[in-house]
């Protein structure tokens, strides 16, 4: 009998045991599962390494820059690895819905067209788009291009604006390129950021920068699917606000704090 007893006490310890452990490994799927990632402990995210100082790419096809930062801050804050990934920025928005990605870091502008397609974090900094021309040109602002040839980058919000003024608009794969193309004697003028405009002027292109169009919000881009991502994002950007590392980036990058709303 005492034998039989012993037999049930130590079913009932082993069963108790099993199901401890069962709780335990439930407990820690339940932290890693709280969102899907491309790759297990890495955020991928992307950038089209084509618009310096944002993003620009090296020899060994590195991507480098103010977004590329940022986006390496966000993974250290998540207690991920980086993982970046170089698209053209035309495909971008549609790799984070897709799933190619996880996220984007690629100095997009928050606009509805956009938020059909994938959701926002709230903005890592604040910029807005600037007509820029040739030395010389009578031009000054938007109202003045109509109908005149305008450069802008494929999949940006600047072709809104082009479209707006001009049938005469053209499209390249960089705000660099075309910006490049225009101090070469091409197109009428050129609509982008006022930032790359100025990071272009600085090195050395032949260009001039005309009446600002609007101001804008830049924010990371993620998929609709991963809300607890963008949750979590904008947890690490809160940090990084506060702690001054945006800020900080953002001084080493473009001599000013852009990451303050302007008043």
């Amino acid at each position: 009998m005492k034998k039989l007893l012993l037999m049930i006490v130590s079913s009932i310890l082993l069963v108790m045991m099993a199901a401890c452990g069962s709780d335990d490994t439930s407990n820690g799927d339940a932290s890693s599962s709280d969102y899907t990632l491309v790759e297990d402990g890495k955020l991928t995210f992307a950038s089209s390494g084509e618009y310096p100082p944002f993003s620009k790419t090296d020899a060994s096809g590195e991507m480098s820059g103010y977004d590329i930062e940022v986006g390496n801050a966000i993974a250290e804050e998540l207690g991920l690895e980086p993982n970046q990934q170089k698209l053209k920025f035309a495909s971008i928005v549609e790799g984070v819905k897709s799933g190619r990605v996880d996220a984007a870091v690629a100095s997009h502008t928050i606009n509805e067209k956009r938020l059909k397609k994938v959701d926002f974090s709230t903005p890592y900094y604040y910029s807005g788009a600037q007509v820029f021309t040739r030395p010389g040109s009578d031009f000054e602002s938007l109202e003045d291009l109509e109908g005149k040839e305008i450069a802008v980058s494929k999949g940006s919000t600047y072709s809104t604006y082009a479209e707006e003024v001009s049938d005469n608009v053209v499209t390249y794969d960089s705000d660099v390129v075309a910006l490049q193309s225009l101090s070469k004697g091409r197109h009428d003028a050129v609509i982008t950021d006022f930032l790359t405009g100025k990071e272009a002027i600085k090195n050395g292109l032949d260009i001039k920068g005309k009446k600002m169009i609007d101001r804008s919000e830049q924010a990371v881009a993620v998929s609709k699917e991963n809300e607890k991502l963008l949750e979590d994002i904008n947890a690490a950007l809160e940090t990084l606000r506060e702690n001054g590392t945006l800020k900080k980036l953002s001084e080493k990058y473009f001599g000013s704090d852009i990451t303050t709303k302007p008043e």
